[in-house]
């Protein structure tokens, strides 16, 4: 839980500067349906500064009138709370538009200018948020021009430091995440950049760490000893849609495990911080994912799976294949769905698989972490078929329906002794209602107030694409060959199933333990 670690009255109470709050992008999807929204409820919740203030940059033309026009609307249909007259009418006085192609640095002179008479009307000095939410392929002008107008370096050493959020993808492989780091740290300090994944920012990711280290129950059991596997599931119900074109030339390990797979890796994995400093926790998951073992990709057990989504039923309607997808190449070997086996080659987790598996127009939509721990001794509860000891499991769901389950054993009722596992539920919104912060309000907030603990640091970013470059490198040359086939609307291909009956295990998400 959020409180747990910064309370509302601390929110509140921090002394964030005037601020200038500019987004690249303006006229996009994430601007109207999250970011927009994020900075709505912030402001609703008196957690902005009260000299705030929003440019939308963007390449299209457009008056200040219209942009205010198109973000009323967008808050109105995606905000999840009401937006009322007179807080619009307060917002709006502060929105403005620029127009300017990324690539002209003419244009941002223009901006730096427009913000310094902003400045002047407050009579104060302001921080600067730039939220770079482009198509990837802007990302590097973007960021030169910030450099070459001035913009990077505003009031460097002070309170009121320019900061700059980027958006994922991060690169596509390990050379292109180093390259945008080199031009990055050209124009920034690393204190400055927040590499954001909005999968950070859920109440239950958060929460992880309160999970783990305030509970004394579970942090003694958090090893080789006592966790027989982890699992991480995020799968999904829908297909490529509109996004075909985008889709094809990213795939499930690029867009989806990379990133918020593997933070949900780290987090489970890491070694206790030693405060609750940004950089201690941000420390503790580089070196989690630096202990990650290279993934074993040849040979007659391989412990990676990729596959395409074929025609099927998902939720009881027809779902075509992938390669009828619109904007999809009749010759396209991009993967739908990617699993992996991997090990931590240290003290806390040798020998523990990891299984990670993300994928599209699977069975449901779900994102979880299952904690598998190791069966009792068969001494009491083992040499009899009626005692069917199952494992314990610790269920960490993140969506739908954010919340916490443990999974026992229990004698059920009547003379005879039988066992059935049964549940311990928390969930989120029945304990503390349905009106729970975006994970994009959490995140802004905390960029605005200079907190990197729930953003990816420059070598985590690198870290990761080091291990997963090779199996890209290799799919890309072995094409359409090794990639396999599940129907629309299961949980994926049987060869995912193989990489944990090596261990005796087998995929929890998806399966009733009731």
């Amino acid at each position: 839980m959020i409180e747990s670690i910064h309370t509302k009255e601390d929110l509140a109470e921090r002394k964030t500067p005037p601020t200038i709050i500019v987004i690249f992008g303006a006229s996009g999807d994430l601007t109207a349906r999250k970011l927009v929204p994020a900075i709505f409820n912030l402001s609703k919740d008196n957690l902005l500064p009260n000299k705030c203030f929003l440019i939308g940059y963007g390449r299209s033309s457009m008056s200040d009138e219209v942009f205010k026009d198109e973000l009323k609307l967008a808050l109105k249909s995606f905000s999840r709370r009401e937006i009322h007259e007179l807080q619009w009418n307060q917002l709006e006085k502060n929105i403005f538009f620029h127009a300017g192609p990324y690539d002209d640095l003419s244009s941002f002179n223009k901006l730096e200018e427009k913000i310094t008479s902003l400045e002047k009307g407050i009579s104060s000095k302001a921080q600067c948020l730039f939220y770079i939410s482009t198509p990837p392929g802007v990302f590097k002008p973007i960021l030169e021009n910030l450099g070459e107008s001035g913009l990077a370096r505003r009031n460097r050493g002070t309170n009121t430091a320019s900061k700059v959020i980027i958006e994922k993808p991060f690169g596509h492989d390990l050379e292109s995440a180093h390259e945008l780091n080199l031009v990055i740290n050209k124009r920034f300090d690393e204190s400055q950049v927040f590499r954001i994944d909005h999968y950070l920012g859920k109440e239950t990711v958060q929460s992880l760490l309160v999970q783990r280290f305030a509970n004394s129950i579970f942090e003694p059991v958090w090893n080789r000893n006592y966790v027989s596997s982890v699992q991480i599931t995020v799968s999904e119900d829908l297909g490529v849609g509109t996004r075909g074109g985008y889709y094809d030339r990213s795939g499930a390990l690029r867009d989806m495990i990379q990133n918020h797979v593997m933070q949900l890796l780290a987090l489970t994995a890491m070694e206790p911080p030693s405060s609750l400093n940004p950089e201690s926790i941000r420390d503790e998951k580089v070196k989690a994912l630096k202990a990650l073992k290279p993934l074993a990709i040849y040979g007659e057990n391989p412990e990676v799976v990729r596959a395409s989504y074929a025609a099927g039923l998902v939720g009881g309607k027809p779902a075509k294949a992938y390669l009828d997808e619109e904007g999809i190449p009749e010759d396209s070997f991009t993967e739908t769905y990617a699993a992996l086996r991997l090990y931590l080659d240290n003290w806390r987790w040798k020998g523990v698989p990891f299984y990670l598996r993300s994928g599209k127009r699977l069975a449901m939509k779900a994102s979880e972490i299952v904690v598998q721990f190791t069966r009792p001794p068969a001494i009491l509860f083992g040499q009899d078929s009626r005692f069917r000891v199952s494992p314990n499991l610790l269920v960490i769901r993140i969506q739908p329906n954010e919340g916490v389950t443990l999974y026992l054993n229990s004698k059920t009722p009547g003379l005879e002794t039988k066992l059935q596992p049964i549940k311990l539920e928390f969930g989120y919104e029945t304990t503390f209602g349905s009106d729970t912060p975006e994970a994009y309000e959490r995140l802004i907030l905390d960029a605005l107030n200079g907190d990197g603990t729930l953003f990816i640091r420059g070598d985590e970013a690198e870290t990761s694409w080091g291990l997963l470059t090779p199996v890209l490198e290799h799919w890309a040359s072995q094409r359409s060959h090794g990639l396999e086939s599940y129907a629309s609307g299961t949980w994926g291909p049987l060869e995912a199933d193989k990489l944990l009956l090596e261990s005796g295990h087998e995929w929890i998400t998806g399966k009733s333990y009731d």
